[in-house]
């Protein structure tokens, strides 16, 4: 039986591999890490890392390669946080609660839908979910259902299909994909 040898890569293509997961982590990646993944000698790394930096200082773009908590990540530049932070600032926060999130599958897969409908639904109250949805922009009033008392009906916003990196709805899973999942 053969052994197959791995093929050594390039620093270029390292320098790459480096690039998409510092992208990637949700925090600082340390070079023991990135060693470990890319199955590459520290030293290796360490190189791939410092050509990276180097690249982005010459782009001189408005991002960097800094090194933060022992790891790596990716960055804006120091001299943009005031530009930055105003205009995350505009954008609402993301984190929802299990209500909240529950709310917004019950309005996506079912608008145009009521207060009553989603109450139906879910089985519990779910007004204070459909203000936060509405405050995040998630949502929105999509008129009024021809019914008695004519009660306001929901639907998602261009907000959610941004969040959510969708096309459009037909982009949403099947329910019944979306069933297994949550089991």
């Amino acid at each position: 039986m053969e052994i197959e040898e791995k093929q050594p890569r390039s620093i270029s293509e390292i320098v790459s591999i480096v690039e998409a997961l510092i992208f990637v982590a949700d925090e600082p990646i340390t070079v023991k890490t990135l060693a470990d993944v890319l199955e590459e000698d520290r030293e290796i790394i360490e190189a791939a890392v410092e050509e990276l930096k180097l690249e982005y200082v010459e782009r001189e773009g408005g991002l960097q390669i800094r090194e933060i908590a022992g790891g790596w990540q990716i960055a804006t530049k120091t001299e943009y946080h005031e530009k930055v932070r105003r205009f995350l600032k505009t954008r609402p926060n993301a984190k929802l609660s299990l209500a909240s999130l529950e709310t917004l599958a019950v309005i996506a897969y079912k608008q145009p839908v009521t207060i009553p409908e989603i109450l139906e639904i879910r089985g519990t109250q779910s007004t204070s979910a459909i203000k936060t949805l509405l405050e995040k922009r998630l949502i929105v009033m999509k008129g009024h259902k021809e019914t008695v008392g004519r009660p306001m009906l929901y639907g998602t916003s261009k907000d959610f299909l941004i969040q959510f990196g969708l096309k459009d709805l037909t982009e949403l899973p099947s329910i019944e994909d979306f069933e297994d999942l949550v089991q």
